[in-house]
């Protein structure tokens, strides 16, 4: 089993529990307006490799990533499902923690193999609102949503990031929206608010796209404790 890859990172601490191994894959169906890796928008593309190559590279870092594990990120990694799924049972097999970076945005009947496989589901909520979603990234939040709904279904556990961009994705109410939804389910373990940065947008520039974000600065650190506050009414556990 062959797959694209973007890039790897060898000691990871921000994608999954412990120190892990993370692959980014190539190719993804979003064109999300915050994104810091839109040279990862093409598919089949990248540099080809196969599970076992990757499973030679990942054992190498077997003892660092001992208390970790190894997750697929993007791009969108459930592009490529038969790819991650393949490489999750490998690495099951060894005895490694998976986890998979994902937006939600492949059609659960496309991915389900490859979400059953898995440890442990991040998932992006980019907004709880569809309209806002698909003006946002191109695409609605129905096929994230499904997919939530089967992972409480099937006892998955869950993370949840959610990108916090000043004007877009910063308002109270769909906040609070959101805070009410997530609090149904069992399975979400803690919920990351990520404050919205530019580091990514010389890459835009590159790649001779418009960044329409060009002008919007950071939220302020009040925004996102006011944002935290607002979840933790809901009982759920904020970083």
């Amino acid at each position: 089993m062959e797959g694209y890859v973007h890039s790897i990172e060898t000691c990871g601490t921000l994608d999954g529990p412990g120190i892990r191994y993370v692959i980014f894959l190539q190719g993804c169906p979003l064109r999300c307006k915050f994104c810091h890796n839109p040279d990862s928008w093409q598919i089949n593309a990248g540099r080809k490799v196969s599970v076992d190559e990757l499973m030679e590279d990942i054992l190498r870092y077997r003892n660092y990533i001992k208390t970790g594990g190894v997750t697929l990120s993007g791009g969108e990694p459930l592009l490529q499902a038969k790819f991650a799924a393949e490489l999750f049972r490998e690495c099951k097999r060894h005895g490694i923690h998976t986890a998979v970076d994902t937006s939600g945005a492949i059609a659960l009947s496309i991915c389900k193999e490859a979400v059953d496989a898995v440890d442990l589901v991040l998932l992006d909520i980019k907004s709880i609102d569809t309209i806002k979603c698909a003006d946002l990234t191109g695409k609605g939040n129905e096929d994230a949503l499904t997919l939530l709904n089967y992972l409480e279904q099937t006892g998955k556990d869950v993370w949840i990031r959610h990108v916090v961009v000043p004007g877009i994705t910063e308002n109270e109410e769909d906040i609070e929206r959101m805070a009410q939804y997530l609090s149904r389910f069992t399975v979400i373990k803690r919920v990351e608010i990520l404050p919205f940065h530019k580091m990514g947008e010389y890459k835009w520039k590159q790649l001779n796209l418009n960044y329409e974000l060009g002008d919007t600065q950071p939220p302020e650190k009040e925004s996102i404790e006011n944002i935290k506050n607002i979840l933790r009414k809901y009982r759920l556990n904020v970083v």
